[in-house]
């Protein structure tokens, strides 16, 4: 019930009148949503693990939050659950935690060290690539897992020592190859689709 009430505020927060009639009016626009809902859906489904609930996978939510500025990846990341509650096992009862800490804890925390590099280091190119999207989607993807570990040791699920053998050690892996993944979709989208992404400004990152 509080990981509901959480999930229930932080998508309430998403919501922006001018974001929404942008949506409503813009078919390319609806089309980028519907396309990374099903990217993220087929990511999250391809997963390993050693116990139940203790899935390691690739995010990908860093990229889209900076394609899609935070409001609309929100949006994806419910979308993308709520196709994984349709088609595969993915009960009720666990919909609301899934969301929470897959999707919209890395959204908000991808998007919060996006701000802050902004505003703090330099807005080059290469800051954009290495730091915005690939130490950043590595960290997300490390915080991932650390949040979990914190949510089942809490909720009772599984003991800490249980949680430290079997999943969180996971954390100093998984953080490359999420790194890389997004830090490689980001780099092909401003090489060849700057004007699809979202946080990517070409007169402050490019002319430098």
């Amino acid at each position: 019930m509080f990981e509901a009430f959480i999930t229930g505020i932080l998508l309430l927060l998403t919501f922006n009148k001018s974001e929404c009639y942008a949506l409503l009016t813009s078919p390319a626009r609806q089309s980028g949503v519907f396309a990374c809902s099903l990217v993220l859906a087929l990511l999250w489904q391809i997963k390993a693990g050693i116990l139940p609930y203790l899935n390691i996978h690739i995010l990908g939510v860093t990229a889209i939050t900076l394609v899609m500025g935070w409001r609309l990846a929100s949006l994806c990341a419910l979308l993308s659950t709520s196709l994984l509650w349709y088609f595969t096992p993915l009960s009720a009862s666990e919909f609301a935690p899934f969301l929470l800490l897959t999707a919209l804890a890395p959204i908000y925390l991808s998007y919060g060290l996006f701000v802050l590099c902004y505003n703090f280091l330099p807005r080059h190119f290469f800051v954009y690539i290495f730091v915005c999207a690939f130490i950043c989607a590595g960290l997300v993807g490390a915080a991932k897992i650390m949040l979990n570990t914190g949510y089942f040791w809490w909720s009772g699920v599984y003991p800490w020592q249980t949680l430290y053998d079997n999943y969180l050690f996971y954390s100093v892996l998984i953080w490359f190859p999420e790194a890389m993944l997004n830090g490689m979709a980001i780099t092909l989208l401003i090489t060849y689709r700057p004007e699809w992404v979202k946080t990517f400004y070409d007169r402050e990152y490019l002319d430098k």
